[in-house]
Order: structure tokens, then C-alpha cells, then sequence
């Protein structure tokens, strides 16, 4: 497949590549090196990114419902695989306001200090995934699942989480400002020193000061 005079294929070479607004939907680009790259408003439903460098990428606007990510590894502030023990310093991927609908992301995914601010992560999946300091403030997160998690000092404020499945998820110092968690599962979060406030929306029967939950 050609798109702006670039071979897309799995291990491609699209450092720094201005991709934004192509159709890339069911695209190969596993073990491809994407980082630097402009995905801003692509289409890439159903894409095969795994194993792929997106450090720096910027993903703002993009569809990727239904793509995969498992087997990556968010170390350093970049994403690797899991395997290749190469650990390059990166830097946080953007997707703000990105489509990643259904998308699947569990196994072990770390990202660190990286931005999903006004996505849409409705269904996703983010099973024992690592999201300290993870910017999700005002994202789409109905029935997204974090079981057991790690989501120390995320940003929640404003995000809808309803229905969302946080159980085992460590969500110490997170915002939940202004957050719905309507019928959300907490059972065996961790909400230790968590931020809330009046607008937050809690499970019904949820108590939020006994958990820990400290209110600004």
C-alpha cells in the first residue's frame, strides 16, 4: 500500500512520515517505526500496530476503533515491544480527542504521562495496563475495562466512566473531578488520597470518604 509517496507495511520506516487525514484503515504496520510521526484525523480502524515505535506520534482526531495493541510495552515514555529490551527515551504520544472505540490495549501496555484528553475509549480495553499520570480528562470511558490497572494520579476530570469496570484498579491520587462513575465497579480499587468533588457521580451505595477519597 502507497499513501504520500510511503510504502505502508509491516517494519515500515515512517520516522517523522506525515500521514494525516489518509485512509489507513486495516493497515499493517506491526513492528513499524512510526515514531515522530502525523496521524492527525487518519483513519485507522482496524489497524495492526503492533510491536510499533509511536513515540512522539501524534494520533489527534484519528479513528482507531477496534485496532490492537497488545503485546506493546509503554517504557520510557515511548512504545516498544515487549520483547526487544530496547528502552530509547521517547516521548509522550498524543491522543486527544482520538477514536479508540473497542479498541484493545490489554497485557501489560505502559504509558506514562501521555494524553487520551477528550477521547473516545467507550468499551476499550485496558486490562493490568499502566497509565500513571495519563491525562483522560473530559474522555468517552462508558464501560471501558482497567481491571487491576494502575492509573496512579490520572487525570479523570470530567470523564464519563460509567459502567466502566475499575476493579483491582490502583487509582491512588487520580482527579475524578466532575467524573461519572455511575455504575461503574470499584470492587478492590484502590482510592487512596483520590481528588473529587461535588459533581463527581458515584455507584450507588459507593461510599467515597471511607475509601479515602479526598474532597476539594
Amino acid at each position: 500500500m502507497e499513501r504520500n509517496g510511503y510504502t505502508i507495511e509491516p517494519g515500515a520506516n515512517l520516522e517523522g512520515a506525515d500521514l494525516s487525514g489518509l485512509d489507513l484503515s486495516g493497515a499493517d504496520l506491526s513492528g513499524a517505526d512510526l515514531s515522530g510521526a502525523n496521524f492527525r484525523g487518519a483513519d485507522l480502524r482496524e489497524a495492526d500496530l503492533r510491536e510499533a515505535d509511536f513515540s512522539g506520534a501524534s494520533f489527534a482526531g484519528a479513528n482507531l476503533a477496534g485496532i490492537d495493541l497488545r503485546a506493546q510495552c509503554f517504557l520510557g515514555r515511548a512504545f516498544l515491544c515487549v520483547t526487544s529490551g530496547v528502552h530509547p527515551p521517547g516521548v509522550p504520544a498524543n491522543f486527544e480527542k482520538a477514536n479508540l472505540a473497542g479498541a484493545d490495549l490489554s497485557g501489560g501496555v505502559h504509558f506514562e504521562n501521555g494524553s487520551f484528553a477528550e477521547a473516545n475509549l467507550r468499551g476499550a480495553h485496558f486490562m493490568e495496563c499502566r497509565f500513571e499520570w495519563v491525562n483522560f480528562s473530559g474522555a468517552e470511558l462508558a464501560g471501558a475495562n482497567f481491571a487491576v490497572g494502575e492509573l496512579r494520579g490520572a487525570n479523570f476530570k470530567g470523564a464519563n466512566l460509567e459502567g466502566a469496570y475499575l476493579g483491582g484498579a490502583d487509582l491512588e491520587g487520580a482527579n475524578l473531578a466532575r467524573a461519572n462513575l455511575e455504575g461503574a465497579d470499584l470492587e478492590g480499587a484502590n482510592l487512596k488520597r483520590a481528588k473529587a468533588n461535588e459533581d463527581t457521580t458515584w455507584p450507588e451505595g459507593f461510599d467515597p470518604v471511607a475509601a479515602g477519597v479526598i474532597f476539594q
